[in-house]
């Protein structure tokens, strides 16, 4: 199924509890904005936490910012409060947490219509424990408004037993698994968040792996990642050239019958002509509203 293509290049997390951080939101230039219920808030705080995301969406003014909003894990005791307020509070999308197979995001994405969520709110899913790496390919497929994976890196290195590294070698069959699941299904799938923020380097080099895995753009943990995150994510003035250059080539290949075009010595077929053109759709995305950047 062809979907719109909206450029994810960061996605950054903000604790619902914090009503400067959900405020300060609207002025960063960040592709997706995750409310957060669950990790980020403390027990105590969690139902100040969802009345302060309910009115901050309701506000408005996040622009062309995508809207998160992360609810609390099934079965914890704030999961079904949170799903009904989300339902229909204007969001994006809700992103379900601890998530295990593919009958519980049907039953998530059910209990959505059944609390009156818009035909086009979607469901974002976390795959951060090793059963979901086990079963992303079903859940996956699990529910006609998921849109988009959200690798949880560190949830799922601690149960993995996988030390600290920033090669992440422990981590990539199942970073590529959910690659794998989610272009099987032509989802968007997001990198996990690098929690070090003193390393800039580090940050960067997570970045560029993720990008040549094959990822759609890393969640965040601060503002100070952003403009990194964009760059690497997304479309340089030199790709828009090339894409651009593709097309024509290839354009001009099939007006005379042939179905093989030669760019700069690179052999051009229908396949490249096809990334091209979601290149430059993925730049025109970026910059129909400059005010985030």
């Amino acid at each position: 199924m062809t979907r719109q293509i909206r450029p994810r290049r960061s996605a950054l997390y903000m604790p619902g509890s914090n009503r400067r951080a959900l405020d300060k939101a609207r002025e960063l230039p960040v592709d997706v904005v995750i409310m957060d219920l669950e990790d980020a808030v403390a027990p105590d705080a969690k139902e100040a936490a969802r009345e302060n995301i309910m009115a901050a969406v309701a506000a408005g003014g996040y622009g062309n910012r995508e809207i998160v909003i992360r609810i609390n894990a099934y079965g914890s005791p704030w999961w079904k409060d949170d799903l009904v307020a989300v339902a229909t509070s204007g969001a994006d999308a809700m992103l379900a947490p601890k998530i295990s197979g593919a009958d519980l995001l049907s039953k998530l994405g059910d209990l959505l219509a059944i609390n009156g969520a818009p035909g086009d709110m979607r469901l974002w899913t976390m795959a951060e424990t090793p059963m979901a790496i086990q079963k992303i390919d079903s859940i996956a497929n699990a529910d006609p408004r998921l849109e988009v994976i959200v690798m949880g890196t560190s949830d799922l290195a601690r149960e993995l037993r996988i030390p600290p590294d920033p090669d992440r070698i422990g981590l990539l069959p199942a970073l590529s698994a959910g690659i794998l699941a989610a272009r099987t299904r032509g989802l968007d799938i997001l990198d996990g968040v690098f929690g070090n923020l003193a390393d800039h380097d580090g940050f960067t080099r997570a970045c560029e792996q993720g990008r040549k895995l094959g990822f759609d753009g890393k969640t965040l943990i601060h503002p100070g990642q952003i403009d990194t995150a964009n760059r690497i994510f997304g479309v340089s003035d030199a790709d828009v050239s090339e894409a651009a250059e593709v097309i024509r080539a290839f354009e001009a290949a099939t007006a005379q019958g042939n179905g093989i075009a030669v760019v700069n010595g690179r052999m051009i077929e229908n396949l490249h002509a096809a990334e091209a053109r979601r290149v430059l759709a993925l730049n025109a995305a970026i910059n129909h509203d400059r005010t985030k950047e």
